[in-house]
């Protein structure tokens, strides 16, 4: 489907609009130095971007490949990739007498028009990318188009997805919070409860102005309603069965997404320099739950780690 202008300027207008410090085009920097010619795109995310302080925990970068052969070569970390996208990996600089951390997953080009698209069953590509991204570096105009398309048709199919799972009238508000929720939910999260208003209160002027432009590409009726309130109201009429069936594979989404979460798990195990100690970190930094893990799982995390994964989720240190 071919996008509208309205919907592209907006999208690029946020993923170049915040500029780039020394700490990211270091980073930036050292990526292309890894990937050389193959790098087409490197996106900024998630909650280094939306606190603006990359020195605090680690920024979390996609690096945008033409392939995963030319990334890698031929090896068991192209096979990997391309069979379960994306693969994750550390990066640890020193700069101006300190350090910048950042994990940083490496996605093809392919497999972002791909997961962005409505033929993408999972909500992990485009529920990730409907939200702000910045455009740290693309190789040329062509490369910045297709990550830019990628983005807004993002938008478009997380808006698609989420609608029927909505009441017949919602707010801006409702929409994403309630549309972030579902996709959060179909994955192995740490986070506390109320994270999708903290996503959506922290670029709430974005998130307006994408559903103005957005929501006319989405295949239902929605009209925007004059009411009071803060955020502006819309309404839309979806058919029981549309609605019924949304339910359905919104159900699915979450079995597969706890499966799916687990196998990525176990891959950063052997990506991450210290990647079960990244992995209890993460969990213990979102949850606030103190967690120990002994030498015998440090050292054989895919023999011993299931068992502590497990007790973890009894505890509802993840979801």
């Amino acid at each position: 489907m071919s996008l509208p202008p309205p919907l592209l300027r907006v999208v690029e207008q946020q993923a170049t609009s915040v500029p780039i410090n020394l700490q990211l085009t270091a980073l930036g920097d050292e990526l292309h130095r890894r990937y050389g010619e193959s790098l087409a795109a490197v996106l900024f995310y998630g909650s280094c971007l939306r606190s603006g302080d990359v020195s605090d925990g680690l920024a979390d970068l996609y690096v945008v490949v033409d392939d995963y052969r030319s990334a890698y070569g031929s090896s068991l970390q192209a096979l990997t990739n391309w069979a379960l996208p994306p693969n994750v990996f550390y990066l640890e600089l020193p700069l101006a007498g300190g350090r910048i951390r950042s994990k940083y997953a490496v996605l093809s080009l392919q497999d972002l028009l791909a997961g962005t698209s409505p033929r993408w069953f999972h909500s992990y590509l485009w529920g990730r990318f409907a939200q702000p991204v910045v455009l740290l570096y693309a190789r040329d105009e062509q490369a910045r188009g297709q990550v830019v398309q990628a983005l807004a048709q993002a938008a478009v199919t997380f808006l698609t997805r989420c609608l029927p799972r909505l009441p017949g009238r919602f707010s801006v508000r409702e929409l994403w919070e309630q549309g972030l929720a579902l996709s959060y939910g179909a994955e192995l999260r740490a986070e506390k409860s109320g994270r999708n208003v903290h996503l959506f209160e922290s670029h709430a002027e974005h998130y307006r102005a994408l559903s103005q432009v957005a929501l006319p590409c989405v295949p239902y009726a929605v009209e925007a309603e004059e009411g009071r309130g803060e955020y502006e109201q819309y309404r839309t009429r979806i058919p029981s069965r549309v609605r019924y069936l949304s339910r359905f594979t919104w159900a699915i989404r979450r079995l597969q997404g706890k499966l799916l979460s687990l196998l990525r798990l176990s891959k950063a195990v052997f990506t991450f320099q210290g990647g079960i100690d990244y992995l209890l970190w993460k969990l213990e930094r979102h949850s606030g739950v103190r967690i120990e893990a002994s030498e015998k799982v440090r050292r054989r995390p895919l023999i011993y780690g299931w068992a502590l994964f497990w007790r973890l989720y009894r505890r509802g240190v993840f979801r």
